[in-house]
């Protein structure tokens, strides 16, 4: 690109060429820990010699090859707050990837979201027609703006990414198209009402990170293993995977991930999820795990009920399924007294151990179903 990039103000921010004034602010954005975790192209630790190089020669470098970079910037006082900007441009295909990150003041505040939509239709305007946003898996505040964006999920991209070490990890990818609706993506599963189910007796809130050893310690027990398919512990690397991502497989709509807390005490009983297992026809299916201290009180029925009702208000199904071992009748009985409905045996449906296979008792609810 010749000459001097346009100023773009839309959305509540200004989108406009780095300067030397920049320096400070650029330092204290890069440097972050936030930022150099999920910003690998980044030096580390990065400088003022980084930021000045990037203002004379870096910034400049990305417009000539046909790309952007705008520093984002408060329209008051034009002091810069992050930077968004264009790369990968393939002009033949109208595509380029979009990226953005915020000082550490400048978070929670929505102005990613903004400067993300403000350059988004810049592109389209000038031509463009895809645009693609790579987030790291466990990155869900981007993809948090890249819903809010209008950006939809369209994949994972294995070991797309790599960073400083060589070390190479997936990328989730997000795409925008130029003739996609305005306003943010509307999600498969939508988030819970201020994060959280309650009857005032157990609540239901995401499952975090910080619940890792929890999970390991419910779902290697025996008796919950003997009623998974297959019956195989899990590793606790996997239970700690599961807990950092879970907020990104809601997010994409893979699956609702839930701790289930007593309110009395605010300790953690058990766990329960949700996933779709037919978007087209709104059928989901659910399951859910209790430590034996509160087996026997109802927590399960409980738990079951305030997600099915969940599922059918704001998620928005139509069907909800739950699979069982044949002899699981304490599980019977939580699916019943929820109203649930027997529809039939599937036999040798699940994978068991050496080769074997499992037959799978299959209940069913629909709306009018819920007791």
């Amino acid at each position: 690109m010749t000459g001097t990039p346009p100023v773009i103000e839309a959305h509540g921010v200004r989108l406009r060429p780095f300067r030397a004034d920049d320096i400070a602010d650029l330092v204290d954005g890069c440097a972050d820990p936030l930022s150099q975790r999920f910003v690998s192209t980044m030096p580390s630790p990065y400088t003022e010699v980084d930021a000045r190089s990037w203002v004379q020669a870096g910034a400049p470098a990305v417009w000539a090859g046909g790309g952007a970079a705008y520093a984002i910037a408060d329209p008051a006082t034009d002091r810069l707050l992050g930077a968004t900007g264009l790369s990968n441009p393939m002009p033949a295909r109208s595509q380029a990837d979009i990226g953005y990150w915020l000082r550490p003041a400048a978070r929670g505040r929505g102005l990613a979201t903004a400067a993300t939509r403000a350059l988004s239709q810049h592109a389209f305007d000038a031509g463009t027609r895809r645009l693609e946003l790579h987030t790291e898996p466990e990155n869900a505040a981007s993809q948090r703006v890249a819903l809010a964006a209008g950006f939809g999920y369209e994949g994972r991209r294995r070991s797309a990414g790599q960073d400083r070490n060589g070390r190479r990890y997936d990328l989730l990818t997000w795409v925008r198209l130029a003739e996609d609706p305005p306003g943010p993506t509307i999600r498969l599963l939508p988030d819970l009402p201020d994060g959280v189910l309650t009857d005032q007796v157990v609540a239901l809130r995401r499952l975090a990170p910080e619940d890792a050893e929890m999970m390991y310690g419910l779902h290697s027990r025996p008796e919950v293993v003997a009623n998974q398919a297959p019956p195989v512990p899990p590793t606790r690397e996997s239970i700690e995977r599961r807990c950092r991502l879970a907020e990104s497989a809601w997010l994409t709509g893979d699956i609702v991930r839930l701790l289930i807390v007593d309110v009395a005490t605010g300790e953690p009983a058990g766990s329960c999820g949700l996933s779709y297992t037919e978007v087209t026809s709104g059928e989901g299916s659910i399951g859910y795990a209790l430590l034996p201290r509160w087996r026997g009180h109802g927590y399960a029925t409980r738990a079951v009920r305030l997600l099915a009702a969940w599922a059918f208000g704001p998620a928005g199904l139509a069907r909800l399924t739950a699979g069982t071992v044949p002899e699981n009748s304490a599980s019977h009985r939580v699916l019943e007294r929820v109203g649930f409905q027997r529809e039939g045996l599937q036999r040798g449906r699940l994978p068991g151990l050496a080769g074997t296979r499992l037959d799978d008792l299959t209940f069913a609810l629909l709306p009018t179903d819920l007791r």
